[in-house]
């Protein structure tokens, strides 16, 4: 009989690749939302169109797409970890403390579903209490639980016996709130999304393979926390780079096979490998060159704020996309629309740099906040009547 799993008693430091893979993750999320116009897939002609627009959606999406939310899940089953190995160090529990948390992250997906449908943090609330009774669980029956949900299991068993999971309602939430988006108000697009968009998304999950994957990442996350993955400590490093191996190979390899009748299975998986290989990339380079540390440090600050960060790019961007805003969906092809996600991502990590470094001249970086503002809400809240 296994054991629970108990804190090693090692001290658990700040991060830094993980706020650089986060900012990678907020940015990432940003352009692609970007691309897709902020969920909005009109019929209507676009003004501004350029040839390179179907290369540029196409790799964006093959490099972006779904990988930037897995990242963003992985971190946050890694932040899990950190917090829960803190309060057991302290010889407290921290289960009724972190589903407090995640009850105020689904307050804030509420909020930020109002202004973009595609809102994640209800769903990652939802996933995020699941890594309570997990994080009980010895590493062996962690491992097992990871290996189960990155096989895609309930894509394989309609694979296996023929099943066909009705998408009917879906497309049928999917089509009245695009139509909203074009030509609604924007009090029109608010109450519409706030009483769809967590089934929405839920929905979409399912249909895309991302139900299992994500909460595979959530624990994957934690699994990674407990085994100081992010540390550069022992062999760690090699570890990377095998992993980076082993994903890039698989990659390449599946890059070049046609999935056809198991792409709704093969897809998600061969998705997961590009995850994988860009946080192997990332993480090895950043312990293996101090050039890579210094041009990431500006995603480092970026990835600090990801929460007010995700937040607002829901705000600019579909007031930008939407129709009671610029109405950029019909006046912008992928192209231009890159482009806007980037001037957001350069605007809002302007905004970071003030948060955290206003007033301040000289070499020496001190930050006159310690967090981002909704992240210091989200802490304040978390802790509230505790002693």
């Amino acid at each position: 009989m296994h054991k629970m799993y108990t804190t090693r008693y090692l001290p658990n430091t700040r991060i830094d690749v993980a706020d650089a893979l986060r900012g990678i993750a907020v940015a990432g999320i940003i352009l692609y939302h970007s691309v897709e116009h902020f969920d909005i897939f009109t019929q209507e002609p676009i003004v501004h169109t350029l040839p390179c627009d179907q290369t540029v959606g196409s790799v964006l999406a093959w490099l972006l797409s779904g990988k930037m939310y897995g990242i963003f899940a992985m971190l946050f089953g890694l932040s899990f970890f950190i917090m829960n190995d803190n309060q057991q160090q302290k010889g407290r529990s921290f289960s009724g403390r972190f589903a407090w948390r995640m009850c105020l992250l689904f307050m804030f997906g509420f909020v930020n579903v109002a202004f973009y449908d595609g809102d994640i943090l209800m769903l990652y609330a939802v996933y995020g209490l699941l890594l309570i009774p997990v994080s009980y669980l010895p590493s062996r029956a962690v491992w097992c639980i990871i290996g189960l949900l990155a096989i895609q299991p309930i894509e394989l068993f309609c694979l296996l016996t023929d099943t066909t999971i009705d998408h009917t309602r879906l497309f049928s939430i999917y089509h009245q709130t695009i139509a909203l988006h074009e030509h609604g108000t924007f009090w029109e697009n608010a109450v519409n999304n706030m009483q769809y968009g967590f089934e929405l998304n839920l929905r979409f999950n399912v249909f895309s393979g991302r139900l299992t994957q994500l909460l595979c990442l959530f624990i994957l996350g934690m699994q990674l926390g407990r085994q100081r993955f992010f540390y550069d400590e022992g062999a760690n490093r090699k570890k990377w780079h095998g992993i980076l191996a082993l994903s890039a190979t698989i990659v390449i390899a599946l890059s070049f096979v046609d999935f056809g009748s198991l792409k709704p299975w093969l897809t998600p998986i061969y998705n997961l490998c590009i995850l994988l290989m860009i946080v192997s990339a990332v993480v090895s380079a950043w312990y293996a060159f101090e050039g890579v540390r210094r041009a990431l440090h500006h995603l480092c600050i970026f990835g600090r704020m990801s929460l007010t960060n995700y937040l607002l790019q829901s705000i600019i961007g579909s007031f930008i996309f939407c129709g009671y805003g610029l109405a950029c969906y019909r006046l912008v092809g992928i192209t231009y629309a890159v482009l806007i996600g980037l001037g957001m991502v350069i605007c809002q990590y302007i905004f970071c740099r003030y948060w955290f470094f206003a007033g301040q001249s000289g070499k020496a970086e001190r930050s006159s906040h310690q967090r981002g503002p909704l992240e210091g809400l989200w802490r304040t809240l978390t802790w509230i009547g505790h002693r």
